[in-house]
Parts: structure tokens; C-alpha cells; sequence
């Protein structure tokens, strides 16, 4: 599996103890090659060593807090080097382990309360699985550098997968839902607008206070998808529309034009503004 201290790859193999740990390939922008951690690549090498039957028992302990835990990282880099050295047996092993902790890790469809939210969720766990499978079986045939992040930062990959098979299901989805306005004008009714004003229901003094946090996240949490969605990213700092071609935006997550995500955005806001004031008066 690991090559032998002295082959013709010394001066490109980095080593931990006697053992030639195989270098990643990807490069960062800086044209640096990605490492990974330096006690991944020990506990590799400790690994490396044990029996078979003992490497997938340990693999198979779920519990990270366990002193035998392997860490997801390590189960990549085994199973790419099953590869090289050509053992089915121990790739199906470790891959099965490893999908089922992607699996794990992903959310249930069932566990949803609406509908639609649970298809969504299906999807995303559809995609995100499917992805990262096609990227292993991928690595088989030859070497796939964008498996190398997942050996530098496993669960920061995942949730990369994650992030785009989510965004694709929004748009997806929202390209089959009918619009709650005219699209072509763009305009709100004056209730909505008087509703809305210059709400921010996260600028209020009050957003200090857990017992107002609770009251707004809940109400967040019953606005129609689509507006939760455009205020759940709102506040992860997306921004709704920009000039820059590489920036991910809410109005390119959501397949809408802005002028679609500002309304549904004022829409929201309105809706939250109205929830939290008849919450004030109970």
C-alpha cells in the first residue's frame, strides 16, 4: 500500500517513522501543494501497520469521542490506496463505513415537517451521496484531485457538497413553484409595502434579548419557503445580488432576479414585523 523507503519517489514522498506516506496533488491557488494534518498523517502511518481485520474495526467506531476512533480523513486515504494496491476486499470494506458516516451525517426526508421541505431534503441527501460516490469510484480508474480536500478536511468537503446540492435543489425547486406577484412589474401591494417599510428584525434593540431571538427564529421557520430561505441566507452574510461574477448571491442560489428576491425579502419582512408585534401583545 505504502511504498518502500528508498524507491525513486523519495525526494517527492514525505515520511512519517519508516513509512512513505503518498503526497496529495492538488495545489492551492498560492501553488502550494495541499497537506494534510501532520497527526493525520501520523495516525496513518500508526494504522498502516495493523492487521486488516483490526484496521476496519477500527474504522467501524462511530463515536468520536473514542480513543480508537478513525478519523474520516484517514478512511479516504485508505481507501484510495486500495487502489494501488489493488485490494477489492479492503475497498468495499472501508467504503461502506465511509458512505454510511456521509449518510450519517446528511439530512432525513422524514424528519421534515412539510412537504416540500422534506422532498428537498431528499434531494439534497440524494446528490450529496451520489456526488461523493462518483468522485471514489472516479479515484479507481485514476488519481481525482478534488478527493485530496476530503483527506485535508473531511468534514469541510462534505459540507462544500452539501452547499452546492442544496443551492441546485432551491433552484429546482423554485423554478416549478408559481410566483405569489407579478413577476413583470415587480410591485407589492401598498399594504405589504406600509407592512414592510424599513423593518430590519435584526437591527432592533431587542434582538439582545434570547427570549426576542427565540419568538423571531420561529417565526422565520413559518414564512413560506421561500422567503425563509432568502432570510436565513440574509443572514448568513449573502448578499442578494452583485457585480462580481464569482460571489454567490442569493438571486443566483434561488434562480430569481433581484427585484424578485427584494420583494420576497420586503414580503418577509413584513410578515416577521406583524409576528412579532402580535407576539409582544400576548
Amino acid at each position: 500500500m505504502e511504498e518502500a523507503v528508498g524507491t525513486k519517489n523519495d525526494a517527492d514522498t514525505p515520511r512519517v517513522g519508516e513509512l512513505a506516506i503518498t503526497p496529495l496533488r492538488k495545489r492551492r491557488l498560492s501553488g502550494e501543494l495541499y497537506e494534510r494534518d501532520p497527526k493525520v498523517e501520523a495516525l496513518i502511518a500508526e494504522l498502516a501497520v495493523l492487521p486488516r481485520d483490526e484496521l476496519t474495526a477500527r474504522a467501524a467506531i462511530t463515536k468520536r469521542s473514542d480513543p480508537g476512533y478513525v478519523p474520516s480523513e484517514c478512511l479516504v486515504y485508505f481507501i484510495r490506496a486500495s487502489r494501488r494496491d489493488n485490494n477489492e476486499v479492503r475497498f468495499e470494506r472501508l467504503y461502506r463505513i465511509l458512505i454510511e458516516r456521509v449518510l450519517r451525517s446528511l439530512p432525513r426526508a422524514e424528519r421534515s415537517h412539510g412537504k416540500n421541505e422534506s422532498l428537498t431534503r431528499g434531494i439534497v441527501r440524494d446528490k450529496v451521496s451520489g456526488r461523493f460516490v462518483e468522485l471514489l469510484s472516479a479515484d479507481r480508474a485514476t488519481y481525482v484531485e478534488k478527493l485530496d480536500y476530503f483527506e485535508v478536511r473531511f468534514d469541510g468537503a462534505l459540507a462544500s457538497l452539501r452547499r452546492d446540492a442544496q443551492e441546485q435543489a432551491w433552484r429546482d425547486e423554485n423554478r416549478s413553484q408559481p410566483l405569489e406577484y407579478d413577476e413583470d412589474s415587480g410591485e407589492l401591494s401598498p399594504e405589504v409595502e406600509a407592512a414592510a417599510g424599513a423593518h430590519d428584525p435584526f437591527a432592533t434593540s431587542d434582538f439582545d434579548d434570547p427570549a426576542y431571538r427565540l419568538r423571531l427564529d420561529a417565526a422565520i421557520e413559518d414564512l413560506p419557503p421561500e422567503q425563509s430561505r432568502i432570510i436565513h441566507m440574509l443572514r448568513q452574510g449573502f448578499p442578494i445580488d452583485s457585480k462580481e461574477p464569482d460571489v454567490m448571491t442569493i438571486a443566483k442560489a434561488l434562480g430569481r432576479s433581484e427585484k424578485t428576491v427584494r420583494t420576497y425579502r420586503d414580503k418577509a419582512f413584513a410578515a416577521l414585523r406583524a409576528a412579532m408585534a402580535d407576539g409582544e401583545e400576548r
